[in-house]
């Protein structure tokens, strides 16, 4: 059995990067962790992956942080073969294995929108269609060692 973790990072590889070259896809599962290393952000990557605004229960169409959990759509990947490998690179991205290409990016959106948010943040990568920022000076690693103090 998969664990939730896991789980949440497959999703989101999934959903948000399956038509892009692996170090996107990498890329796309490590913004969630250095999110998770930052206070700024929930602690668990699941709530990483699923914050946003909620109404009865249920999230507000369209305003979360990752765009496929509340576009009001199935979350059930229909490509198997894809969500296999989604699964493999969230386990060893999840396991240390891969380094973060960005070097610590904390958003991400396609290249081919324009979010607001986007000229407040620091663009450090652009790997496939996505473009990759980091909002303040610290990378994972160095909040992951003040975490550690």
């Amino acid at each position: 059995m998969i664990d939730a973790l896991i789980t949440c990072l497959a999703l989101n590889i999934y959903y948000e990067a399956r038509n892009q070259p692996i170090d996107g896809q990498v890329a796309v599962a490590h913004v969630v962790l250095t999110r998770v290393a930052d206070p700024r952000f929930p602690n668990d990557p699941c709530k990483v992956i699923k914050e946003g605004p909620v109404r009865n229960g249920l999230p507000v169409i369209n305003r979360c942080q990752f765009s496929w959990y509340c576009d009001g759509r199935s979350d059930t990947p229909k490509d198997t073969d894809a969500y296999r490998w989604a699964v493999y690179l969230a386990t060893v991205v999840a396991e240390g294995k891969y380094d973060d290409p960005t070097g610590g990016a904390t958003h991400y959106h396609a290249d081919h929108i324009s979010p607001g948010w986007s000229f407040a943040g620091n663009p450090v990568a652009t790997i496939g269609n996505h473009i990759f920022y980091r909002w303040g000076a610290k990378t994972r690693s160095a909040l992951e060692k003040e975490v550690k103090r």
